[in-house]
């Protein structure tokens, strides 16, 4: 990990909190982060604490105050049990997977991002706890660097975005209240 990336990121088991919201609802969410392709992943983990700490998704301000712990993997497949770990701990409003999975010379990629996809939504199928996938499944290194904050932006800021609104849809509907309306444009591949 590079020396810069090791000051911006919170170390494993550390709470980061945003300035005190009064009016929103409490929500720590795990990131459980691949080491592996550390370049790319570090990137895509720092897009997801910037969302965290800012509430830059355009919904957060108004329904959480987000915090963020940050836990380590060892490569994307284990990022599943690990994020089902956190999940079932009961200590989380969601957790968040990041990691890379680059194409090599054989189909190992194919089966590993679908392992990695499906665990995740089984998570919280079983636990009720929103999960979200921040995990690239790309065919090049190039295309990995785009996607974790070049040109295709930061596909870890844009998975935390979506984790904030899940959560925060969830504890309304828990409490009995209208879902929050998404305010924030998402990307629209058709235009």
């Amino acid at each position: 990990m590079s020396k810069a990336a090791k000051n911006k990121r919170a170390a494993p088991g550390a709470v980061k909190s945003p300035s005190s919201k009064a009016h929103a609802a409490r929500a720590v969410v795990a990131i459980v982060v691949s080491r592996y392709n550390e370049t790319v992943t570090d990137s895509l983990l720092a897009g997801a604490l910037a969302v965290a700490a800012n509430a830059s998704d355009g919904v957060g301000a108004a329904l959480l105050d987000v915090g963020a712990e940050v836990i380590d993997a060892p490569g994307a497949f284990e990022v599943v049990p690990i994020a089902a770990a956190a999940a079932r701990s009961g200590r989380y409003a969601g957790v968040l997977g990041l990691g890379c999975i680059i194409k090599g010379e054989t189909r190992h990629d194919e089966f590993l991002a679908h392992a990695v996809t499906s665990g995740l939504a089984n998570i919280s199928i079983a636990t009720g706890v929103p999960t979200a996938l921040g995990v690239l499944t790309v065919n090049t290194a190039k295309q990995a660097r785009e996607r974790s904050g070049g040109k295709h932006g930061n596909k870890g800021a844009e998975a935390m975005s979506a984790l904030i609104h899940s959560i925060a849809v969830c504890q309304a509907i828990s409490a009995g209240r209208p879902a929050p309306a998404l305010t924030h444009a998402s990307p629209d591949k058709l235009s």
